[in-house]
């Protein structure tokens, strides 16, 4: 398998996921459900023909990551329409993975390189795949939180501020996990837990913003815009410890977790 097919995996999973996100609009649950996941199994086969081919994870580069979270935003929209009902997520979820796909396909950056030794460790793959996940459940609670501020008029109610609440717990909680993870990755590899690369700080800032929207939910009453912007803002340092850190002077050549992209 080779890079040159993924055009044809990527645009059936897309005509899936919209098929689902029509039937969901319908008010047709299962077979929006059937739809949708259909396409998550033709990405994910491709994402495993890949991992064959590339005798690795495809989880070295920016352009491989964006696989796994191209993958995982429909399935966090799938979750959060099944548990909460929401109709339109699945289309905003579709529409988000279709942006990183369209990005892959003009800057794919997938290299058939053997891993360096200190990605051979096996908590590289666990580590960055709950990240992915992570990420993509809170990149769905950023859109809920773009929605009520900006999109919907009528202000915010108790059961939308509660889906925003439960995506954070799910995502913060992935993103805990994924940060433990590293951390024994990193003792195995480096010696060392935590020795605030900047990818680390950012994971940091990033990790403290989202528990302080939790905190300002459950503590302070009556500020659901306040903490709708804590939320937007730690999804700007969510996007910060992902990739912006490769643009950062302090990172270059010094960070052990910013890309190599030759």
């Amino acid at each position: 398998m080779n890079w040159d097919w993924f055009i044809y995996f990527a645009v059936l999973s897309v005509v899936l996921w919209t098929a689902g996100s029509w039937n969901a609009f319908k008010g047709s649950q299962s077979k929006a459900c059937v739809f949708t996941i259909a396409g998550l199994l033709v990405f994910g086969t491709f994402i495993g023909l890949l991992w064959a081919s590339l005798e690795r994870p495809p989880l070295r580069t920016m352009g491989e990551t964006r696989l796994w979270y191209s993958f995982f935003l429909p399935l966090a929209g799938l979750i959060t329409y099944v548990r909460w009902k929401y109709k339109w997520i699945l289309c905003f979820s579709t529409i988000l993975s279709v942006v990183f796909i369209c990005v892959n396909l003009l800057k794919p950056e997938i290299h058939n390189k053997a891993l360096m030794p200190a990605l051979q460790s096996p908590w590289f793959a666990p580590h960055v795949i709950i990240y992915m996940f992570a990420y993509a459940m809170l990149g769905a609670s950023a859109i809920m939180g773009i929605y009520l501020l900006w999109i919907k008029k009528t202000g915010c109610d108790v059961k939308e501020m509660a889906l925003c609440d439960n995506m954070v717990y799910v995502g913060l909680s992935f993103m805990t996990l994924g940060m433990l993870t590293g951390a024994l990755w990193a003792k195995e590899a480096w010696g060392h837990y935590w020795s605030w690369d900047p990818k680390e700080t950012w994971a940091a800032v990033t990790w403290f913003s989202y528990l302080t929207y939790i905190h300002m939910r459950l503590g302070i009453q009556g500020r659901e815009k306040s903490s709708l912007y804590i939320l937007l803002l730690s999804f700007i340092f969510l996007q910060m410890c992902w990739w912006g850190i490769n643009y950062l002077p302090s990172a270059q050549g010094s960070s052990i977790h910013t890309y190599n992209m030759n």
